[in-house]
C-alpha cells in the first residue's frame, strides 16, 4: 500500500492530532503547494485557487478539525472509494 494510500485512511480514521509533516505530504500530492506561513500558521493553495490554512500547534502537530477540514477539501472518503475499486479490479 502506498504512503499517499495509508495517509488517507489515517485521515479518514479522524484522529485528534495528526503529524505537520503528513499534511504536507498530502495536501502536496493533491496538487497544493505552501503560498504563505506567518508563524504557525502555513497557507496552502491549488491551481483552483482553493485555500486551507493550517495552523500547527505544539511544533509539529495539526489538530482534528483541521483534519476534517483537509478530508472534507479533498473529498478523501471518494478518493478512497475510487482507489479501492481500482486495486479490486486490478487483482
Amino acid at each position: 500500500m502506498s504512503k499517499l494510500k495509508k495517509l488517507v485512511e489515517e485521515f479518514l480514521r479522524r484522529p485528534p492530532e495528526v503529524n505537520f509533516n503528513d499534511v504536507c505530504y498530502l495536501l502536496e500530492a493533491f496538487g497544493f503547494e505552501e503560498k504563505r506561513s506567518k508563524g504557525s500558521h502555513h497557507i496552502f493553495r491549488d491551481s483552483l485557487g482553493r485555500t486551507i490554512t493550517v495552523p500547527k500547534k505544539g511544533g509539529q502537530k495539526v489538530k482534528g478539525v483541521y483534519v476534517q477540514q483537509i478530508v472534507e477539501l479533498l473529498n478523501l472518503q471518494e478518493w478512497s472509494n475510487e482507489n479501492t475499486e481500482s486495486d479490486a479490479e486490478t487483482n
